[in-house]
């Protein structure tokens, strides 16, 4: 097993039988200490966050399995918080994806002049380069298909899974009396078909109950049980 990429919340290795396996840390993004799934920078360690967030993503992979979504998604060691997936080619050097059900984050700070913070979206979803150094530069899909990155088709093809798969997440913690604000995903290709990589965690989404953001632990304890 040979370390390929340490990134902020997991290390990948690659396998022998060609699978890459995700090494979950005890860490999520934020600012000073503060969690935020929009930030670009570790915030802080919490112990136990790396199995809760695979425990989560566990649980949501499978829930896309049932419905005939396809993933990367293989098999995972809750003891080891490793989880092994199938081998995809990102797109350029990384790429994110938010998909968002209300205004707040990164996006009331660049549209508030336009909208009131909390004001419900239409499942929005817009991209994102992983570029540390650039802040994560704001990417649209003309700019992705001028520089080679993703075709228009692939495009869309992204843009309805982010939007199918964040309904799916939005409607399995509203039965646990949760609100998904925003999620973030990642998104990888075999071929010209496009799939859902990564995780799907507590660290990457912002949900709010009762009017207040929950940590990303007391969020995977309420949906986890």
């Amino acid at each position: 097993m040979k370390q390929v990429y340490s990134g902020k919340t997991k290390d990948v290795f690659a396998l022998d039988n060609g699978h890459y396996l995700l090494k979950f840390k005890d860490t999520v993004t934020g600012t000073d200490g503060v969690f935020d799934p929009g930030a670009n920078t570790v915030g802080l360690s919490i112990e136990g966050v790396g199995r809760a967030n695979l425990r989560m993503s566990i649980l949501f992979f499978e829930e896309l399995q049932k419905r005939g979504i396809k993933t990367h998604y293989v098999s995972a060691d809750i003891d080891n918080a490793t989880m092994e997936v199938l081998p995809a080619r990102n797109f350029g050097q990384g790429l994110e994806v938010i998909c968002r059900l209300r205004a707040v984050g990164s996006f009331i700070r660049r549209y508030g002049a336009y909208i009131e913070e909390g004001a419900k979206l239409p499942y929005y979803v817009e991209c994102t380069f992983k570029d540390d150094a650039r802040e994560d530069p704001l990417v649209t899909m003309e700019a992705l298909d001028a520089l080679g990155v993703m075709t228009p088709a692939m495009f869309e093809q992204l843009k309805k899974q982010t939007q199918d798969i964040a309904a799916v997440v939005a409607q399995v913690l509203a039965e646990k009396g949760l609100e998904l604000y925003d999620i973030k995903f990642e998104f990888g290709y075999v071929g010209d078909e496009v799939i859902l990589i990564d995780e799907i965690a507590s660290g990457n989404m912002r949900v709010y109950k009762d009017g207040e953001v929950l940590d990303p632990l007391v969020l995977s304890e309420l949906v986890l049980g």
